[in-house]
């Protein structure tokens, strides 16, 4: 028959298993050499960007207290971190990482001041459906594009709903919001569908939900699209839009103007296979996720290929993407890349900038 265990018994085997803990602590350990962070370029060319660290859950940034500890050992029962579970769109500001989660129907921000994970957007009357793309204001407002709910969905910092703008009436298939830094305009990539011909870019007054404009349409000639996916806009005003049916990247000026594209369908440098997510840096830099290729290519304002990053892989390590989708560069000029599929987001900083002070392991 076997022995009953009582609440004794209980704190003896508790006491032992924090003995055996400290003991393992206090043991030697084999020396183990930390692989190097990839750079980019990769050697021999002089590295402009290097790895810093990958956000999977709240474990990236924060330690499990005392009472978590004691309890997992006490009953097996271990914290779930909070995290990420289908993420797409991504902005950072601040510190402040922003990401869209479709399967959680929520946003996720990490917030790497204070250490801390928390979601939202996820009950109330700014609850999400299907959010996509996401970007941040000049006033720190957050613009979410939920492709469900045909609307854009507007937070402060902190998650506190404020406003909606557009419905059904207006848009077929919101994927991309970007909001222009010397204006009070959004613009919003609808990508329409296949059997749709709203393949275009809405223009809407931020403050108001007033619609302004309606740039392009379905074709392929300068300033039409077919499948556009996501925007960015600099700090001049100048819009990039993806437009992934034609495989290549449209450049727009702020009167709404075709002023010239890059790309084209290949397997080339400089060519596309299956462009997806956009970001613009401080020089006017263009950024371009292509999710076949699992990397990001950098151009020159003028559409001229300056170099790549990351490789298609079947294992999620540093810089290592199988389906790579949004993309943000912050002030501080540091890359966000989303993957999918490796449930991540890849923090990949200019060589000579400060890292964050805030990760735990990776």
């Amino acid at each position: 028959m076997p022995h009953k265990i009582g609440a004794k018994g209980n704190i003896k085997i508790v006491v032992a298993a924090l003995a055996g803990l400290l003991a393992v602590g206090c043991a030697s350990t084999p020396d183990f050499k930390k692989p190097e962070p990839p750079v980019f370029p990769p050697p021999p060319a002089e590295p402009r960007f290097i790895f810093e660290a990958s956000l999977r859950s709240s474990s990236n940034i924060q330690d499990p207290t005392f009472a978590e500890k004691l309890r997992e050992i006490a009953t097996g029962d271990t914290v779930t971190p909070s995290g990420l579970s289908k993420p797409y769109g991504v902005v950072a500001h601040k510190g402040n990482v922003f990401i869209t989660d479709t399967q959680q129907r929520a946003i996720v921000l990490f917030d790497l001041n204070k250490k801390m994970v928390k979601l939202f957007g996820n009950e109330g009357p700014g609850s999400l459906l299907k959010p996509l793309g996401i970007d941040i204001s000049k006033e720190e407002e957050v613009f979410v594009a939920d492709i469900t709910a045909k609307r854009i969905v507007v937070f402060d910092l902190q998650g506190n709903y404020l406003r909606s703008i557009g419905d059904a009436n207006i848009f077929s298939r919101p994927v991309s919001v970007a909001a222009d830094p010397t204006s009070d305009k959004i613009y919003v990539v609808d990508t329409g569908g296949l059997d749709s011909d709203s393949h275009h870019v809405l223009v809407f007054n931020r403050k108001t939900g007033k619609h302004i404009e309606t740039i392009g349409k379905r074709g392929r000639a300068a300033n039409e699209f077919n499948i556009p996916l996501q925007a960015s806009i600099t700090n001049d005003g100048t819009l990039y839009v993806v437009d992934s049916g034609n495989f290549r990247v449209q450049r727009i000026n702020k009167s709404g103007e075709f002023t010239g594209s890059f790309g084209g369908i290949g397997r080339q440098s400089g060519q596309f296979s299956r462009p997806k997510g956009v970001a613009t840096d401080r020089e006017g830099n263009v950024y371009v996720v292509d999710t076949a290729f699992g990397n990001v290519q950098v151009f020159n304002p003028t559409g001229e290929l300056l170099l790549f990053m990351g490789d298609r892989a079947t294992s999620g390590g540093p810089g290592r993407y199988s389906l790579p989708a949004g993309i943000d560069v912050d002030e501080n000029g540091k890359i966000y890349i989303v993957d999918q599929f490796f449930r991540k987001v890849d923090i990949i900083r200019p060589i000579d900038a400060k890292p964050f002070d805030v990760f735990l392991s990776q």
